[in-house]
Formats: structure tokens, sequence, C-alpha cells
């Protein structure tokens, strides 16, 4: 697979290149008792020049992420860049207000003080937001907006329908942004509002991967229907797909249950006897369902984002992807690069 191959996304055709960077372990955040950790501000700002420099042009952050850092972190990564050379993304649903005791200095790498993000996705608090996301990212526009988990509230979902998606639907009518969707961890609400609104892409994170199929049956047949783009985050399930199985890993940020270690262990096996890395498959399996534009995996070192690069152009025999079918891993009508 060629991982710098576009996508077009959107009335105004974005270029969305098929491997993104994800921006949340590039926030310093260390969630799940240490199961899934993050970077430094050097390392981060690193990783983000290094991605440039090997083709990358599709970013991802939130203010969520390390509470701003994520996208401090790209405003340092890619300060001189020409800006039309890339596409960034990044949500409103939490705005960021002063930690009630922490530092309100600025002195850090970062030049952030602490900060608290809140829920809210009313109109007002969306334009709030995506004026200090400008300002963290020391930008003049953002390509791709995301209604970030308004499941996280029980007023959520209300006040997505009700002010932010309109508000972006405002916002893209005027050309100030280009993109709009929502970026979530479950695929019900999504389709909700993928059927209630003219939503562009769908950041759906974990349930769509070699290990989590949910997403498949309804959700991506509904957004492949309606032409709308599918980023995949989380491809390897916050850790599972990608780590030692002999220690302990996370699931959805959580301690991985056994029945899910198990059946990573049964896909590891069968990419063992193919000479095939587990990684490789769990990101070009979700890249070969033609709902999905791009997967966008974090990286916590230079060296996993090369290995990321590298890996989705491996060749991996269309065998792996038999026998994961023969044993019941993956569903008969889920599509594999092959077919």
């Amino acid at each position: 697979m060629n991982p710098f191959e576009t996508v077009p996304v959107g009335p105004y055709n974005l270029p969305v290149m098929r491997l993104g960077l994800g921006g949340a372990p590039l926030s310093g955040m260390v969630l799940a008792d240490g199961l899934y950790g993050g970077s430094a501000h050097d390392d981060a700002v690193r990783i983000i020049q290094r991605a440039y420099d090997l083709g990358i042009r599709y970013f991802d952050t939130a203010p969520l992420y390390g509470s701003g850092r994520s996208e401090a972190r790209f405003s340092d990564g890619l300060a001189g860049l020409p800006r039309e050379s890339y596409v960034l993304s990044t949500k409103v649903g939490r705005v960021l207000d002063p930690a009630p005791t922490g530092d309100p200095s600025t002195d850090n790498p970062d030049r952030l003080p602490d900060l608290i993000p809140v829920n809210s996705w009313t109109r007002s608090d969306v334009h709030r937001s995506i004026e200090e996301s400008l300002e963290r990212l020391g930008l003049d526009r953002i390509d791709i907006l995301y209604v970030h988990d308004p499941d996280q509230e029980e007023f959520g979902e209300q006040q997505a329908v009700e002010d932010a998606f309109p508000a972006l639907i405002e916002l893209r009518e005027q050309g100030t942004i280009k993109a709009i969707g929502c970026g979530m961890n479950i695929w019900d609400m999504p389709a909700r509002f993928v059927r209630q609104f003219d939503l562009d892409i769908v950041l759906l994170a974990g349930r769509y991967t070699l290990l989590d199929h949910s997403g498949l049956a309804e959700f991506l047949p509904l957004c492949e229907e309606r032409n709308v783009k599918i980023a995949i985050g989380g491809p390897y399930n916050s850790g599972i797909l990608a780590r030692n199985l002999d220690q302990p890993v996370s699931f959805d940020y959580e301690p991985a249950p056994p029945d899910l270690v198990d059946k990573a262990r049964r896909l590891t096996a069968i990419c063992n006897r193919h000479s095939v890395d587990l990684k490789s498959a769990a990101l070009q399996f979700v890249l070969a369902h033609p709902a999905v534009a791009t997967v966008i995996p974090g990286a916590q070192s230079v060296g996993e984002l090369e290995q990321n690069v590298s890996l989705i152009q491996k060749h991996i025999p269309s065998s792996v992807w038999q026998e994961m079918r023969s044993e019941g891993l993956i569903p008969d009508e889920a599509p594999t690069p092959q077919d």
C-alpha cells in the first residue's frame, strides 16, 4: 500500500493522506496506569518534523490531548512549513480553563499554563475553542474540525445537534474550514449524526480494527452510502495489537481482557507463520475498506513513526487474510487488501 496516496474529502476536496499522524501520544499524557505513555516536548517536536520529512501530510490533534500541549507541539513541529502543504485537524467539545491550583506561568517548553478540559459543545464554546486552538497552533486556519466525544456527558449529544454541528456547518459554508465531522470511540452516535447532518469525515477510534469489527456491519456501509470518509484512530486498539502480549497490554486505554489478549495471540500466530508483522496487518486491514480514507496511528518515538510508514508498504500474502477468515478472526464481509 502507498501511505502517501491522498483521498479527497469534503466539498473542497481536501487531500487527506492515507497515513496520518495522531497527536494524542505527542501530548505527554500517561493513561491506564502507564500502559499508554506520551512523549516529552522535544521528542514530540522531533516526531512531527520527521513525519513531515518522510512525506506525511495529515496531522490530527485536539485541545483535550495534554490540555493543549499536543496543539502547542504541532505549532513548534510545523513552524515555518508551507501551510498549503499539509492538512491539519483538531476538535471542539472541550474548552480549557485555568487549573484552580495549577501553575499560571508559561515558563515551560509548551509555553502553556496549567489547564483543565471542560466538556462543552455549545455554540459559544465551539467558537472559543477554535480561537484558542488557532492561538496554540500558531495558525490562521484549521482544515478539519471534529465534534469530539459528545457521548461523554448526558447533554452532549443534544448540544452537538443543536449547537456544535450547526456552528461548524456555517463555518464550512463560509469557507473558514474545509471539512467537518465527529471524533468518537463509539459508532452508534456517529451513525445518528451521519443520518442527520451533511458530514464529510468521521474519526472512528477503535471500532474498526483487526481486533474489533463492531463498526463494520452498519456504520461503515452507511458512511460509504453517504460519501462520508472515515479516519481510523487507534488502529492498534491503544496497544494490544502493537505490544508484547507476554506483558500487560491495554485495550481502549484499559487493561486488556483475557479473551481479547487470546484473540490477539491467535492473530499474531498467523502473522508469524507467514513472516508478517501484526502491526502491518493491523494498518493495512483498515485501509482496505472503501469507506476508510486514512489511518492515524500515534507514535511515541521517531522509530515507531518510521516503522508505521514501512509497515504500510510491506507486502502481505493473501494467505494471511484467508487464514484469519478461516479461523473466524475477521468477518467474511470485511474487505482485505487483495479483494
